[in-house]
């Protein structure tokens, strides 16, 4: 078994999917613990240093959507799986702007949940290689070390996956990316998401830039995808609204 110094919090009232959950990712040679409701997640973390939260929606005490926000809250960038019998688009839209980075619909594959943590792992280990250690962007400060996105001196709480793309469009000024590009660069894994995965994270993270003037750095090319541009659009199909409708 390989030797892991991660830890992730699995939250899951049902105890048998809550062993086979905490088993796999064991199997990884990850320290795994479990919670069996939102209230004891909640002890726990603020208790310890974890690296990623996977996380039911439906438990007793707080709810999944209350861990989420506590993470937010608490932990800033740490990552959040979602799993959760509830799977309709609207839902997984809906925890995506919450702050989740992640969701996986039951039933579930465990190895592709245990793939999908391995990600945010290594989102958390390293960043996406290449990347300066800062980038000034219009009034933008991103720390690749930190992983952290700053305004005018002032930090922008984001998740991974926010700032991931907040930094993937702010290194390649103008540059048009793709949905594909979006998720495949800044998830860290082959594209097998719907559209509205991707536009959820974009919403989400111009609605927390909004209050400091800059979430129209952040560009919808329509029909083909995201830029990032620090002066203002002059209405070239380009837009810095937020993405409630994006094609």
């Amino acid at each position: 078994m390989r030797v892991s110094s991660h830890a992730v919090l699995v939250v899951e009232d049902d105890a048998a999917i809550n062993d086979v959950v905490c088993t796999r990712l064991r199997r990884d040679g990850i320290e795994v613990v479990p919670a069996f409701s939102g209230t004891e997640a909640q002890m726990l973390l603020s208790a310890r240093a974890f690296d990623v939260v996977v996380c039911d929606l439906m438990l007793p005490g707080a709810t999944g959507e209350d861990i989420v926000a506590f993470v937010r809250q608490q932990h800033g960038a740490l990552p959040v799986v979602i799993i959760s019998a509830k799977a309709s688009p609207a839902d997984k839209v809906s925890l995506l702007a919450l702050g989740a980075d992640d969701y996986l619909a039951k039933p579930f594959d465990l190895d592709e949940l245990a793939a999908r943590v391995q990600v945010q792992l290594r989102h958390g280990a390293q960043g996406r290689p290449g990347s300066a250690e800062r980038l000034q962007a219009g009034r933008w400060t991103l720390d690749a070390q930190a992983r952290t996105l700053s305004v005018d001196g002032v930090e922008v709480p984001l998740t991974r996956t926010e700032f991931n793309i907040a930094e993937m469009l702010a290194e390649n000024p103008r540059r048009v990316f793709t949905k594909q590009e979006l998720f495949e660069r800044a998830w860290g894994e082959p594209y097998a998401a719907q559209e509205s995965t991707v536009a959820a994270h974009v919403s989400n993270l111009r609605a927390k830039l909004k209050p400091t003037g800059t979430d129209a750095y952040v560009q919808t090319v329509w029909g083909i995808g995201f830029r990032f541009c620090a002066e203002p659009a002059q209405g070239s199909g380009a837009s810095a609204h937020t993405a409630g409708t994006v094609s």
